[in-house]
C-alpha cells in the first residue's frame, strides 16, 4: 500500500496577505451586482488564499456613487431609516433624497448588507473607499479597473 499524502492546508494570516486595490466605476451599473462584486473583493474570495476568518481582502474605490442604477421600482419605493434615539426620532429618506444628500451611503449600506455580521466585517468595510463623483483620492494606489 501506498503511504498517505498528507497535504498542508494553507491559512492566510495577517502579515502574509498583500491587499490590491481595485477601481469600480458605479454609473449606470445596478446596486446589487456592483455591491456584490465589491463585497466578494472586500472578503478576499476573489484569490485562492481565502480564508473566512482572516482578512485577505483587497481595497475597493468605487467612482460615481451618485449614478448607481436601482432597478424596478426601488428608487421610490425603498426608504433608508435612521433614529436620532428620541422618542418619534425616525426620519425615513427615500434614495432620491439619500443621492442627493450622501450618495456615498447607498452603496456602503448595500456592501454592509452582504459581510459577515461579525467584528471582521467592520475592518473590511474601513477597506472599502466611496466617492460621488467621478474623481477619487487614491490615483497614488493604482487601482486596477473592475468591470462589472
Amino acid at each position: 500500500m501506498a503511504p498517505f499524502l498528507h497535504m498542508k492546508t494553507f491559512l492566510a494570516k495577517k502579515g502574509t496577505v498583500q491587499a490590491q486595490w481595485h477601481l469600480i466605476d458605479a454609473d449606470g451599473v445596478v446596486l446589487g451586482r456592483l455591491a456584490v462584486k465589491a463585497a466578494n473583493l472586500l472578503r478576499g474570495r476573489n484569490k485562492a488564499i481565502y480564508t473566512p476568518n482572516a482578512d485577505a481582502g483587497d481595497f475597493v474605490v468605487v467612482i460615481n456613487a451618485a449614478k448607481v442604477a436601482l432597478t424596478g421600482k426601488k428608487e421610490e419605493q425603498n426608504r433608508y431609516m435612521t433614529f436620532s434615539g428620541y422618542v418619534g426620532g425616525e426620519i425615513y429618506r427615500t434614495v432620491p433624497e439619500m443621492r442627493e444628500r450622501n450618495p456615498e451611503f447607498i452603496i456602503e449600506h448595500a456592501v454592509k448588507g452582504m459581510l459577515p455580521r461579525n467584528r471582521l466585517a467592520k475592518k473590511m468595510l474601513t477597506k472599502l473607499k466611496v466617492f460621488p463623483g467621478p474623481t477619487h483620492t487614491h490615483e497614488a494606489q493604482n487601482p486596477v479597473k473592475i468591470s462589472i
